[in-house]
């Protein structure tokens, strides 16, 4: 049975993209810590990060790694906030997002209700600073 990541890659569920190319997707989460907080997820269903051959953990973290520096820019945050936990869907995905202190790790305090104009306004931000950063080929219509 396909993964929820993978209905979301595969259309069948909606999903605010950011990001898509043959081995990696991002695309913004339903329950953010943050304006911008996105996902990043390979197309391939691996489970734990662990198990992931090194090519594809490379391209998930270069991936990464280019939104957390667009979201630091279009956010005006200080650091780019990174976890990988995995519990909530056995699918890889890196979680990113805009961060100023440690508080803003804390998975307690998820928007679990969030506006779905300020979502999609977030990912059109994301997916602008991405092209300007040089990723169109990356960065889908929407």
């Amino acid at each position: 049975m396909p993964t929820l990541f993978t209905r979301i890659i595969n259309g069948e569920i909606p999903g605010r993209f950011v990001w898509r190319d043959e081995d990696v997707v991002a695309f913004l989460t339903v329950g953010p810590l943050a304006d911008g907080h996105t996902l990043v997820v390979p197309v391939e269903e691996v489970d734990r990060w662990t198990d992931a051959d090194p090519q594809t953990w490379s391209r998930v973290m270069d991936v990464a790694q280019k939104i957390g520096a667009v979201q630091v820019a279009t956010f005006g945050a200080a650091r780019a906030g990174l976890l990988v936990a995995g519990y909530e869907v056995n699918h890889l995905h890196v979680h990113v997002w805009p961060s100023n202190t440690m508080a803003d790790y804390d998975f307690a305090s998820v928007d679990n209700n969030p506006d779905p104009a300020q979502l999609d306004a977030n990912a059109e931000k994301l997916r602008e600073g991405l092209r300007a950063a040089g990723y169109s080929e990356s960065v889908p219509a929407e």
